[in-house]
């Protein structure tokens, strides 16, 4: 594949060219209760030509190496009748020409795995949900792992192959008593063999337990409060609520949102930063190149308080005067790179969980995230569950906590940042413009804020 996309791209007639082809291998198992609702395994290829004619893109998919001689120049002809009309041309920032092949590292290579042994995980997992307690009424039980091979390259000269596994696990429960429904759920999500699924039946159990307790939880009375995030919440909340409109290509279709995200500009205390990560092994999602070619970087978003970094593909960069950052992602084959998040997290502090209890007389510790929405600067999460702070310590259980306000009024009254930093991939993935999911990851350590309105009864 290799050789004949370099012979290819040598023929392009664009102002520049490229070529993205995918070969990915995935299985899954899913239990729905005590019945079997998916056990499959399957394989897919493709690939997708990008041409550049004066400053229009023509773009063509193909499922058969042999196409590409003449999806290429099928893609040059429709960049050419494109640019006929082109109001916004499309240019690229420069950057170094690329050579690389990256191997994944797997303990156990799920590839490996028969289905029936994974069947048998995903099984025992559901078995000890669905048996705890008389009040679990109903179970999920997920298992997938992804194994993609990925070949790019332009007629600039880049050249680079990567492998991208992926395996993920989610647990769920429900339970019910007397008409009231409650629900847990643990995901897990990384970037490395079968060995991950492997383990995870005191997690089960948790899971369980807490959909059970959750029937004893009152419901929270709403409110304005001093809240503790949880890593898992936290880290949601930075990718949910700012991450998104840190990405430039929605900045530069939202004139008011790029007029408001100003380099240089205070967010925040000084003990607040906020990284988009380039390429952490192991995280879901991770290569050291995006879709295009280009190496990831670490981009500060957010430096002491100020707003120092934008996430960018190589043509926003080239709008808005700042380097690329290897931010451009597609969820597959199937569709062109845009601006996408990879490793979104809050930098840990130096606070202990003790220190930011002290002097909470009645607030709030929630924890992780179940569901949530954004509109620009405005966001609403419901925290899955979570624990009332009285005078200092952590009291009773609480649900129906829902979390809703301005972003910049959050980074703005968070006043202590933990040292107990964690990063997470969860078992879903990031949505945008029609591509989900894709796999990324987030994280933070504990997080306390002030003034954090609360729905509740």
């Amino acid at each position: 594949m290799e050789q004949l996309m370099r012979e290819a791209i040598a023929e392009a007639k664009a102002d520049f060219a490229e070529v993205r082809w995918d070969e990915t291998a995935w299985s899954r198992v899913a239990f729905q209760r005590d019945q079997l609702m998916a056990l499959e395994q399957s394989r897919e290829v493709g690939g997708i030509v990008r041409a550049l004619v004066g400053g229009a893109w023509g773009i063509a998919l193909l499922t058969d190496p042999a196409e590409l001689p003449a999806q290429l120049a099928e893609a040059t002809r429709l960049a050419r009748l494109a640019a006929k009309h082109i109001k916004d041309p499309t240019e690229l920032a420069e950057v170094p020409v690329e050579e690389a092949h990256h191997a994944a590292e797997l303990k156990e290579d799920f590839r490996q795995v028969p289905l029936a042994r994974k069947r048998a995980l995903a099984e025992g997992y559901n078995k000890q949900i669905l048996g705890f307690a008389p009040e679990i009424v109903s179970t999920t039980v997920r298992y997938a792992d992804t194994f993609r091979r990925s070949w790019y390259a332009n007629s600039e000269g880049t050249h680079v192959y990567q492998e991208i596994p992926d395996v993920t696990l989610v647990l769920a429960a429900v339970a019910r008593r007397n008409g009231d429904i409650q629900q847990a759920f643990e995901p897990i999500g990384e970037a490395g063999g079968y060995e991950l699924a492997l383990g995870h039946e005191v997690k089960a159990e948790e899971t369980a337990k807490r959909a059970v307790d959750l029937l004893n939880a009152k419901p929270m009375k709403g409110g304005t409060y001093t809240v503790i995030l949880d890593q898992e919440l936290a880290g949601v909340f930075i990718h949910e609520a700012f991450g998104h409109i840190c990405e430039a290509d929605f900045l530069y279709r939202n004139p008011h949102m790029r007029e408001v995200m100003q380099i240089g500009k205070r967010f925040g205390a000084d003990i607040l930063n906020v990284v988009d990560d380039g390429f952490i092994p192991g995280s879901r999602g991770n290569m050291p190149f995006d879709d295009e070619g280009v190496r990831r970087q670490k981009v500060y978003l957010i430096r002491e308080g100020i707003l120092t970094g934008l996430m960018h593909s190589r043509a926003t960069a080239k709008k808005m005067g700042m380097e690329p950052t290897g931010n451009a992602r597609a969820v597959s084959w199937e569709h062109e790179p845009i601006v996408r998040m990879r490793n979104t997290y809050i930098e840990p502090g130096d606070a202990s969980f003790e220190e930011m209890l002290s002097g909470v007389d009645h607030g709030i510790y929630a924890k992780a995230a179940f569901g949530g929405q954004t509109m620009f600067e405005q966001f609403t999460f419901s925290a899955a569950y979570a624990y009332e702070i009285e005078r200092g310590e952590v009291g009773p259980m609480v649900r129906d906590v829902v979390l809703t306000g301005n972003v910049f009024h959050i980074l703005k009254n968070i006043d202590m940042v933990g040292s107990d930093f964690r990063l997470a991939g969860g078992a879903g993935g990031c949505g945008k413009e029609g591509q989900s999911p894709l796999p990324v990851t987030d994280g933070a350590p504990h997080v306390r804020v002030h003034e954090v309105t609360i729905g509740g009864s």
